[in-house]
């Protein structure tokens, strides 16, 4: 037996009463900052990490909308079989990410705990544990936990091993996309987090309106394009999309970005279910996974911890966007 089986193992169940609820680190340890691993593949061999089939593994929870992005990413640049990939637990407690039987052992590193994996690249870790991460296994560490980071090098540096021939980054849109990319990130990504923790009105009220001016010009932008450059897929319908698809669930009701819902724009609601069709959404989309992630992590917002039963779009409602020009 190999010595990665050999210390595999599966975390105990969650269990608030010993660990706590997840949260921040706890008082009094020094932290470097939510992304603490930032070193960069490279196409050519100028880093230590060059992009090279079978070497790395993405560790990822498909209730995570930065780590859906990156699975999502990988699956439409048909990078399946360069980078490999396993999934957390959905329910964090004070440990943080885990490896239960829900998803299975950690198959690369044999560890019952993320963290275990950043205290092996880094003994005197005391940040945050994030997923995405990117591990190399040759050198046995994470290389990067910056999921803007890793989604760049995924479509910059693996673009001579992917074999479905789509390139979401073309270099005459980048341009355009890094603007549509920043704003939705800043504005929805980011920004409906914001809106959840907010403590002033002024600027709950001003980050909400924000929000759905936002909505409002996509809705607009979106009747006569299939996506948001036109017949083209890029970056920024990925980026787009992990959001509008845990908006109706979570963002809308837990997170007070209530003004409307995703189903009350016809043409966003119908373009976001467009896309759920293909096969790289769909087959990484755990619906059950958004509610699971979110009604327990945050219990400032959700002190009970209590699963809601819905909403549960329809997110099989037929749609004909198929049709629209680019």
């Amino acid at each position: 037996m190999s010595e990665v089986l050999e210390r595999s193992a599966i975390a105990s169940d969650v269990d608030y009463e010993s660990h706590g609820r997840y949260g921040p680190p706890p008082e009094g340890w020094p932290t470097t900052g939510v992304h603490d691993f930032r070193d960069r593949i490279s196409e050519d061999g100028s880093t230590p990490y060059p992009a090279e089939a079978g070497r790395y593994h993405l560790y990822l929870a498909l209730g995570c909308p930065w780590a859906q992005r990156a699975a999502i990413t990988v699956a439409l640049l048909g990078l399946d079989h360069v980078i490999s990939h396993s999934l957390v637990d959905d329910v964090r407690d004070g440990r943080g990410w885990a490896f239960r039987a829900r998803h299975g052992a950690d198959p690369v590193a044999g560890r019952p705990l993320l963290r275990d994996l950043y205290l092996q690249t880094d003994p005197a870790f005391r940040g945050h544990v994030n997923v995405p991460s990117l591990w190399d296994r040759k050198s046995g560490r994470i290389v990067n936990n910056d999921n803007n980071e890793i989604v760049h090098d995924l479509l910059t540096r693996f673009g001579a091993l992917g074999t479905s021939g789509v390139d979401l980054y073309p270099e005459r849109l980048r341009g355009e996309i890094d603007a549509l990319s920043g704003e939705i990130q800043e504005t929805l990504n980011i920004g409906v987090y914001r809106i959840g923790f907010a403590t002033d009105q002024a600027d709950y009220d001003a980050r909400v309106e924000r929000l759905f001016d936002l909505f409002d010009r996509l809705e607009t932008q979106l009747a006569d394009r299939r996506y948001l450059f036109g017949a083209e897929l890029t970056e920024s319908d990925v980026r787009l999309w992990v959001s509008l698809a845990r908006f109706d669930i979570a963002y809308n009701p837990l997170f007070r970005a209530n003004l409307r819902r995703l189903a009350d724009y016809p043409q966003l609601w119908a373009y976001a279910r467009d896309l759920y069709t293909r096969p790289a959404f769909r087959a990484l989309t755990d619906f059950e996974a958004f509610r699971l992630t979110y009604y327990s992590a945050f219990p400032a917002l959700n002190p009970s911890g209590l699963i809601p039963a819905g909403p549960r779009p329809d997110w099989n409602a037929r749609q004909d966007r198929a049709a629209l020009a680019g």
